[in-house]
């Protein structure tokens, strides 16, 4: 290394560790865990639970085991403070960082400061601000909030905003969404962390390092919102901001064992959020939001909707929570999935396999887990077997990557940072942008597919005379994934083309008794094969599976809807559902 490139490693390392430090000073003192207890966690498998448990208070892990709705409720009759609610979340971060390394930015003295305010506002009142009053809400390093940093992953945006239009505006701008929480009454405490460029599966970057999975450190939280899904893993959150553009918020979402949404484009506002290549609007990055309930899904999205984001926004469609669909679909069903006698019960496909890599035993029991629920439930289900998601992702990415990566490089020159190993060999190398023609005409080949995908899907009324209503269907070829072996990301990319909306379930976890590794498998192909051969019974074991129910563009309220019922199925179907005591082992590609 020459004087030039040594003195560049300096800076930029030396300006990630004062950064480290910096937040980590940010932990009152009487949060701060021993160096023992740190090292102790350096060598657990599994963080959450009991293990982060040790280290909460009694009172405040009674209220960090409330979900959303019932923090809120709790508030709003009176039987716990903003200012209770936020110091026991805020203790949770806290803690959840030191032995999880899931932070970007802290900011609880704002936090424990707007809980006053709301709670002296409750108190003149006899009202709460608005639904979200006193619910602390956690945002993924991309949202900029008045004050704070957002790196976005990015050593040289550390004291600043990332990407922001007027660099004199630095902490003083703060995104549409960041507001209207605000507006609900929400309490905003951190930020979480996402890998470098936002263009990676896992989370990693120069600042933090690693962020693994609070369930099974052996694995990835994923990414890009993986710091998202571990907070939330770790109890450390109910309700997390994040954003999707190839499965950022669905794939931590079901790595760490909790819901998530990804709406379609243009639901949310977007407006003033950091994002790698902005000037690629084909195919939009989304907000997205993840939460320990599904009921918290529920609760965000018609509490963000309700500030009509629309009127501040002009990229938003005009389309408010539409209440009548959700009675539409949830009439459908009891409230324990069970289709209603006199309705139609739901029709649902499943994508057991996109035909290119198969699933590894812990998904494929999964689906199997979440078929049985629906059908005993009294629901339809049906075979999927759409056009290509291969070529949909392979359209989807040279699109989103048209730029030559030169927006990646432009931010990593500002700090001289090096990419990290994982993207230097995953397309993000500098090279010369894609021609005007070429983007064009890729564009052609995804309206024609998305085409070929709605023809697709009314087509199932041919039969029946019922159109599905949703699909299950993996969000990824593994469990929570072994890092550096996430092959295959075309589950969730694909539908980043059809701007579906789609939304993640948890529904069990690995377990190396149940998922053994089938050695009369059959590879499709090298990447499968690639893949196959990572599966390790004894290294997954623990990891958190979920599935995804896609339903079509702007259809957030249904699908959200229908993963109620399916989630209630399945949670009424667990007894009938032990197959580790009936050592039942579910083929690699059951079929219906």
């Amino acid at each position: 290394m020459d004087s030039e490139s040594e003195a560049k490693a300096n800076t930029w390392s030396s300006k990630a560790a004062a950064k480290r430090a910096s937040t980590l000073a940010k932990i009152y003192p009487e949060w701060r865990l021993a160096p023992e207890d740190i090292r102790r966690a350096s060598t657990q498998r599994n963080l959450t639970g009991s293990f982060i448990q040790q280290f909460i208070a009694a009172d405040d892990a009674a209220i960090l085991s409330m979900d959303s709705v019932s923090v809120v409720d709790a508030i709003k009759q009176g039987r716990l403070t903003s200012l209770q609610v936020t110091t026991a979340f805020c203790k949770a971060a806290a803690v959840a960082h030191q032995i999880g390394n899931c932070l970007h930015e802290i900011f609880f003295d704002e936090a424990l400061e707007r809980a006053k305010q709301l709670d002296e506002y409750y108190n003149k009142n006899g009202t709460t601000v608005g639904p979200l009053h006193g619910l602390p809400v956690s945002l993924k390093d991309q949202f900029h909030v008045r004050g704070q940093d957002t790196t976005a992953g990015y050593v040289g945006w550390i004291g600043s905003n990332a990407g922001i239009k007027d660099p004199s505006q630095a902490h003083q701008v703060q995104s549409q969404i960041a507001t209207e929480l605000l507006s609900l009454g929400a309490v905003l405490y951190c930020k979480t962390s996402v890998p470098q460029t936002l263009f990676f599966i896992e989370t990693k970057n120069n600042i933090i390092g690693q962020t693994l999975n609070p369930n099974n450190q052996n694995l990835s939280c994923g990414g890009s919102s993986g710091g998202e899904g571990a907070l939330l893993a770790l109890r450390g959150s109910t309700i997390g901001v994040g954003t999707d553009i190839g499965g950022s918020v669905r794939i931590p979402a079901a790595f760490n064992g909790v819901f998530g949404i990804k709406p379609t484009p243009e639901r949310f506002s977007y407006r003033d959020v950091a994002i790698t290549n902005p000037g690629q609007t084909a195919y939009k990055m989304n907000i997205g939001f993840l939460s320990t309930s599904i009921d918290g899904i529920g609760l965000v999205l018609k509490s963000v909707l309700s500030t009509k984001p629309w009127l501040r926004d002009p990229a938003v469609v005009p389309i408010p929570f539409r209440q009548e669909i959700v009675d539409e679909y949830l009439g459908r069903a009891h409230d324990d999935g069970t289709a209603k006698q006199g309705r139609t019960p739901f029709k649902l496909g499943v994508l057991w396999t996109d035909g290119v890599v198969g699933p590894h035993p812990p998904i494929t029991r999964s689906l199997r887990m979440v078929i049985d629920a629906i059908r005993n439930a009294g629901h339809k289900v049906v075979n999927w077997e759409p056009p290509s998601h291969r070529t949909a992702k392979s359209i989807h990415l040279s699109i989103i990557t048209a730029d030559g990566a030169e927006d990646v490089h432009k931010h990593l020159n500002l700090s001289g940072e090096p990419m990290i190993p994982e993207l230097d060999t995953r397309g993000m190398r500098l090279r010369p942008p894609m021609g005007l023609l070429k983007f064009q005409d890729l564009t052609r080949q995804g309206l024609e597919l998305e085409e070929q995908y709605l023809n697709y899907w009314n087509s199932t009324a041919d039969d029946d005379g019922q159109i599905v209503d949703a699909v299950i269907m993996p969000v990824a070829p593994h469990a929570a994934v072994i890092p550096g072996k996430y092959y295959h990301i075309d589950y969730t990319e694909a539908l980043n083309l059809m701007n579906y909306s789609a939304m993640v379930i948890p529904v069990t976890k690995a377990d190396k008794d149940l998922d053994p590794f089938d050695h009369g498998y059959r590879p499709l192909n090298t990447k499968d094969e690639k893949n196959w051969k990572a599966y390790d019974p004894d290294i997954y074991d623990g990891g958190p599976v979920g599935v995804q129910i896609v339903a079509r563009k702007f259809e957030e309220e249904k699908v959200w809807a229908i993963a109620k019922v399916v989630h209630a199925a399945l949670k009424a179907n667990e007894p009938q559902s032990n197959l580790k005591e009936e050592g039942f082992v579910v083929p690699v590609h059951a079929r219906l």
